[in-house]
Order: C-alpha cells, then sequence, then structure tokens
C-alpha cells in the first residue's frame, strides 16, 4: 500500500501539473490565471470538464474576482460584497450545488425501524454496518440499494441494475428455500465492514491532504469516515465479488427463519 500511494502521488502530480500549464496556456490575465490554478490532487474534488471554461476568461465582460478561499463576505441589495469591497450587479445566480453524505431519513423523510423497534439510524450511529452494502443486522427483509460499502460507479444506472438483480437473486433463493425472513449474520455483517474499513485506508489517506471539501468532511477527520465509504476496491472488483457469492450458491453469510417459527420470532437457521 505504501508504495502504491508513492507511485499515486508521482502520477497524480503530474496530471495536476498539465492542467496548470494549461491554464497558463489559455488564460492571458496572470493574475487569474494564478487564481485558477488548481494547486489540490485530482481526485480532491469532483474532476470537471468544460472545452470553453478557461477561455470564457479572456473575455473583455467576464472577471475572476478571487475570495481566497473565504467565500462571499455578504450580499447587499444590488451587490456581492467579498473583502471589504461592493461588486454591484444585476442578477445573482446561486450555484448551491446538491446535497451528498448527509443522513439519509433526513433527505428520505421517514425513518426505517427493525427488530425491537431500533431505527436504521440508530444502529448506524457509529458507522454504517450492512453486508455488502445490500442488508443490515437487526433489519430483516430489508434490502438496500445504496452506494455506502457498496461498489460505486460513475455509471450509476449501470451499478443499481447490478445490485438490484444481486437482491432478486437472493429473493428468489429465499423463497425457493422456503424462508420467510433473511438478514446477515453478525460475523458476516463485521467482517464485511472490516474489508471495507481496510480498503478505504488509502483513500482515506490520500484525502487528508485534500484541501477541505464533502469528500473530506471539510478537513474535520471523521474516525468512522472509512465505514460509511463505498467498497474502495472499485465497482468491478466489487461486481465480481458479488458474482462469486452466488456462483457458490449457499447464500453465505445470511440468517433465514422459517414458517411459523419466524412469526413467532423462532431461532434463525444459517442459510
Amino acid at each position: 500500500m505504501e508504495e502504491a500511494l508513492k507511485v499515486i502521488e508521482r502520477a497524480d502530480y503530474r496530471k495536476m501539473d498539465e492542467i496548470r500549464a494549461r491554464v497558463d496556456a489559455i488564460v492571458k490575465d496572470e493574475a487569474a490565471a494564478a487564481a485558477l490554478k488548481p494547486w489540490y490532487k485530482a481526485f480532491c474534488k469532483r474532476p470537471c470538464f468544460h472545452d470553453e471554461y478557461l477561455d470564457t476568461f479572456n473575455r473583455p465582460n467576464v472577471h475572476l474576482v478571487d475570495t481566497k478561499g473565504q467565500g462571499v463576505e455578504r450580499i447587499t441589495e444590488n451587490a456581492v460584497v467579498i473583502d471589504g469591497k461592493a461588486y454591484e450587479l444585476d442578477c445573482l445566480i446561486y450555484a448551491s450545488g446538491f446535497e451528498v453524505g448527509t443522513d439519509y431519513a433526513r433527505r428520505m423523510g421517514f425513518e426505517v425501524y427493525g427488530r425491537g423497534g431500533m431505527s436504521l439510524s440508530e444502529r448506524w450511529r457509529d458507522g454504517v454496518k450492512t453486508l455488502h452494502g445490500s442488508y443490515s443486522r437487526g433489519f430483516p427483509n430489508c434490502f438496500l440499494i445504496v452506494t455506502v460499502q457498496a461498489g460505486q460507479s460513475a455509471n450509476f444506472p449501470h451499478i443499481i441494475d447490478e445490485q438490484s438483480q444481486h437482491i432478486a437473486y437472493v429473493i428468489d433463493q429465499v423463497r425457493k428455500r422456503g424462508a420467510r425472513t433473511l438478514e446477515p449474520t453478525l460475523a458476516a455483517e463485521s467482517a464485511w465492514v472490516e474489508e471495507v474499513v481496510k480498503a478505504a485506508l488509502g483513500r482515506q489517506t490520500y484525502l487528508a491532504e485534500c484541501t477541505p471539501g464533502y469528500y473530506n468532511n471539510e478537513g474535520v477527520f471523521d474516525p468512522i469516515a472509512a465505514r460509511n465509504s463505498q467498497y474502495w476496491r472499485g465497482p468491478v472488483t466489487f461486481l465480481r465479488l458479488l458474482d462469486k457469492w452466488r456462483k457458490e450458491g449457499d447464500l453465505d453469510g445470511l440468517e433465514m427463519t422459517y414458517g411459523s417459527a419466524a412469526e413467532a420470532g423462532g431461532t434463525p437457521v444459517p442459510a
């Protein structure tokens, strides 16, 4: 891991140096060019592109106002104030972005409750706990389609489709076995959480050196961040792992209850 991080760091610096050189080559105003250069690692922020973005700063009616990381001081009736200077304007566009990485119950507007009345938020208070990001102990028959502790891809529809097919397979197999409920065993869930944390170590080291952003909790270290992350060995590895798990056919790590025993809270049986 240590050697891999060194290789990544060298490659990262070369790529970012290319981008900084491109800013110099396109933006004519030296002060604007200096302010536009990214002095952070490539994946500290979302990689963006636009063929004409940098050229825009060469237009006479476009001016870059550098807040030097301090943001807007205040907004008045007809101006934006930055570092004590008012910039008059006719129209202000709020590019507020979108909400990500926040509490799921707040975004959805409802809570999920499991066995004994425990909420999912309470169970995950000290970090997410799942098996393959698909199910959580104490929440029988609750299937999750999330990127947390699962493989995330820039092709979101693809990864959602793969997760849906995996869950459909599990439901089909459980029905064929005549079971009424299923959930992960505590041992299997704990092992997967440990694997997720281990896979995230390199990423966490990388993010610790980034400028503040939502990727690194605005620069504030969070001890459960690795547990609440995606599976950082990548979507291809993750999908291969699920495929291998399905081919083995024994529903390893799942616990099921059967018939009336399930309804009466009977003894669970490993898959």
